[in-house]
């Protein structure tokens, strides 16, 4: 085992590429979850499959799958098989018609079932909100889930999927931790055997604060991707400080999370970032 030293890039190793964009494909509401209104798993499923398929023509370099339609929700033992059991339907078709990688983030930080879910399905990654010490949600109080997901993952045989962990997760009050600078946050998602650490604004849509990037970047050596906030405006300046992005909301019809995918600002922003791509290695 590696206890220190520098560590092959995740990043790379999925995606092969600089600055890799990595499309968010948030679902609709599952059954039985408050906002459900009887959709057809067919419907939701082809519903996934159109936004993956924009992403993919548009130039994105990967796919997650986010279940941000199950508002409110849940924490992490609370979630319901039926959920566990949609996701995995819906994340075995879009892997199987998708020419890219595949992750899954499973709300609220729910990071076995993610492993689950990607295991079944040929997922590359999973995105935990949530890696280490605690916040305050709105979920209540959300605790880390490293210990529990890497002995879940090794159990499973699934040491091939890559974690990417938020540093300083949005969505809560970080009072707990209020005392531990943004660095040391992020030291201990490497100390815990993270592979990519993420950055994140304060709520979905936003973009991550530089002075955040910053302080990120001094507490650890794993790559650094933006989990919120990139836009075809912003990329060109927030982009060189990172190693690539989540992006969803921007390309979404009017630049709201819940509508679908539009084509021509997936092209906007792939072809926004190719400048970046040609630069140095960091």
């Amino acid at each position: 085992m590696q206890i220190s030293g520098s560590r092959p890039s995740a990043l790379e190793a999925i995606f092969n590429t600089r600055i890799p964009l990595i499309g968010d494909v948030h679902l609709p509401p599952l059954p039985g979850t408050p906002r459900y209104r009887s959709e057809t798993m067919i419907a939701i499923i082809d519903r996934a499959l159109r936004d993956a398929e924009a992403f993919e023509k548009g130039g994105m370099d990967g796919i997650i799958l986010e279940n941000h339609g199950d508002i409110p929700f849940l924490k992490p033992n609370e979630i319901g098989p039926e959920i566990i059991a949609a996701m995995a339907a819906i994340a075995a078709r879009v892997a199987d018609a998708a020419g890219v990688p595949v992750g899954i983030n499973l709300l609220a930080n729910a990071s076995l079932g993610a492993l689950a879910i990607a295991k079944a399905s040929g997922g590359r990654f999973i995105r935990v909100n949530q890696w280490v010490n605690a916040y305050v949600s709105n979920e209540g109080l959300v605790e880390g889930e490293s210990a529990r997901a890497l002995r879940y993952r090794k159990q499973i045989a699934a040491e091939d999927i890559a974690i990417f962990a938020d540093v300083h997760v949005k969505h809560g009050s970080h009072a707990i931790v209020s005392d531990r600078p943004v660095r040391e946050q992020a030291g201990d998602v490497e100390f815990y055997d993270a592979d990519v650490a993420i950055a994140t604004g304060n709520r979905t849509g936003e973009a991550v604060p530089q002075d955040e990037i910053s302080a990120i970047r001094e507490g650890t050596r794993l790559p650094v991707i933006a989990g919120s906030g990139i836009t075809v405006g912003n990329a060109s300046t927030i982009l060189p400080l990172l190693d690539g992005a989540i992006v969803g909301s921007s390309l979404k019809q009017g630049g709201v999370w819940w509508n679908p995918v539009e084509l021509g600002r997936v092209k906007a922003l792939v072809e926004a970032v190719k400048p970046l791509r040609t630069g140095s290695p960091r």
